[in-house]
């Protein structure tokens, strides 16, 4: 319990010396600037598209709905990452060693191997549940005949 009062008591004290250090260093158009910008940023974009990806992965068979989604916020994650590196913020003519690789590429082959991924666990998953099935069909697992009542063993 102690340990826990602590912890909240240090993050509180971080998010006071970041409140400070907006506050003292930030001019207040351009913080109300970029709080606007993320407001819009989220509800014109990010729910727009986490509600898609809700619709589209209920299409989705259901023992694969959890692959699907886990790869969509793993792709979402990095692609928030990487995209002020692909969109070259921060790159400069004069300076050809800042940002040098070609990141759209890169972000592109990150996404391909999350896709490819997703894939083999819905193949694994499928093969492992088929082989559930045929071993439970053999050996008396779920998918057995229901036992004969006593009036049918009697006959």
């Amino acid at each position: 319990m102690k340990t826990r009062i602590l912890a909240y008591l240090a993050g509180l004290g971080f998010i006071a010396l970041g409140v400070r250090g907006i506050v003292a260093e930030v001019p207040v158009a351009r913080w109300a600037a970029w709080f606007a910008g993320a407001a819009i940023l989220h509800d014109g974009v990010l729910v727009p598209a986490v509600l898609l990806a809700g619709l589209v992965t209920g299409l989705v068979p259901a023992g694969n709905r959890r692959i699907a989604r886990a790869a969509l916020v793993i792709a979402a994650c990095v692609t928030a990452v990487a995209i002020p590196l692909v969109l070259g913020y921060g790159r400069r003519a004069d300076e050809p060693s800042r940002l040098p690789l070609p990141y759209g590429r890169n972000l592109a082959i990150v996404l391909a191997v999350i896709a490819a991924t997703a894939v083999c666990a819905a193949v694994a998953r499928a093969v492992i549940v088929r082989r559930s099935v045929r071993d439970g069909a053999r050996h008396g697992g779920a998918t057995r005949a229901p036992r004969p009542s006593e009036k049918e063993r009697r006959r």
